[in-house]
């Protein structure tokens, strides 16, 4: 999963809605977001359809569209705003020159969107799998923010702050390792013994990851590995 400003529910369609004020709009539009989410997430653009986006969110067809303007538009603009979400609260931490404050920061912040949002993260990855003919705006931004990212990595490893490695390896390396926890929740929850509905602890899960990357980078961590 690539870098890429979360947005409220009112926000996510916004271009693909059909200007038209009505009480309970906010409730309505949010209710079309979370339906849209999951029926992306499980079936691709391809497989989602209005009508089980109309009925998930509790509304007929007819009513969706008076809401939207078709399901590519809606799709699109669900899939950018995850993007942009990305590309803003991904950025490595501006007030520190720390690598190894910065990269555990970074890798907290993965887990915790992957967790958190995993029907958004799957909508990524549906859409790079069945092609990303989506996402070519989508790229030029991705490589930009990544390389300034592997800049900053390439500055430490030039001053000796940490061991010589691909700068840009670790950074898919952590998104690989992150993106398993949305991607693969199913498998995450039977690994670890867990019901469907139970939530995962995340934070031996950040520990790990966290040391993981660490040590790899040759820098020590705050609690050695159990």
């Amino acid at each position: 999963m690539n870098d890429a400003d979360t947005e409220t529910p009112s926000n996510v369609v916004s271009g693909a809605l059909l200007s038209r004020p009505k009480q309970g709009r906010e409730r309505i539009l949010g209710a079309i977001r979370e339906a849209a989410i999951a029926e992306f997430s499980r079936h691709g653009f391809k497989g989602a359809s209005t009508k089980a986006i109309a009925e998930r969110a509790g509304l007929t067809k007819p009513q969706l569209h008076y809401y939207i303007a078709s399901k590519e538009e809606l799709y699109e603009e669900l899939l950018y705003s995850v993007l942009n979400g990305w590309s803003g609260a991904f950025q490595f931490d501006s007030q520190s020159d720390d690598p190894k404050k910065v990269l555990s920061t970074y890798v907290r912040k993965k887990l915790d969107y992957a967790l958190d949002n995993p029907g958004l993260s799957r909508i990524f990855t549906t859409e790079v799998l069945g092609g990303g003919r989506n996402l070519g705006r989508y790229w030029p931004v991705a490589v930009k923010s990544t390389q300034q990212k592997v800049d900053l990595i390439d500055r430490w490893i030039a001053e000796g702050r940490m061991r010589p490695l691909d700068a840009r390896l670790l950074l898919m390396q952590i998104w690989g390792m992150t993106q398993h926890y949305a991607d693969y929740g199913v498998q995450v929850h039977i690994m670890l013994g867990l019901a469907p509905e139970e939530t995962i602890d995340r934070e031996p899960i950040v520990r790990e990851l966290t040391n993981f990357v660490l040590l790899g980078c040759g820098l020590a961590p705050d609690c050695a590995p159990e």
